[in-house]
């Protein structure tokens, strides 16, 4: 009549679940208190991660993480960074990424056609500098240049 926990049953009040927690309510404190430059910034870290987790899981021959890691890669790159392009008003810049992130994303999906690591260091190789030109703008410039362009 009542669930017990037992030796083999799963707590789900132990170290790792409360550390999956923490690191949950970290990510959403983060994302809800981020600016758009920032959440950017999240993205490509999180395109970056999952790249290297796929990297890894590759290297395991562990086919259903190397899939999940790179749909993650995929949604990220597609859903996220693609989809907050601007195409309107950003330009040939906003254009150029729109076909890099497009270029990306084909990539990701032969890597995992193929569980192909070098194809996937390419994406790492693509999204890293584009990563760290991003966090070397600071959101004083961003915050500066959206009130010039208002």
């Amino acid at each position: 009549m009542y669930a017990t926990l037992t030796a083999s049953s799963t707590n789900v009040f132990g170290p790792r679940a409360s550390g999956n927690m923490y690191r949950q309510i970290g990510l959403e404190t983060g994302v809800s208190g981020a600016s758009p430059h920032q959440l950017i910034g999240m993205l490509l870290n999180g395109a970056l991660e999952a790249i290297a987790q796929a990297r890894g899981a590759i290297k395991s021959k562990n086919v259903e993480a190397k899939c999940k890691a790179i749909s993650k890669a995929v949604s990220i790159v597609d859903e996220g960074l693609k989809a907050s392009l601007d195409l309107k008003s950003g330009g040939e810049l906003a254009a150029n990424l729109n076909d890099l992130y497009a270029y990306v994303t084909q990539r990701l999906t032969y890597a995992n056609l193929h569980s192909n690591d070098e194809t996937l260091e390419e994406c790492a190789n693509l999204l890293g500098p584009l990563r760290d030109a991003w966090g070397s703008i600071s959101s004083s410039n961003v915050d500066q240049a959206r009130t010039t362009n208002l």
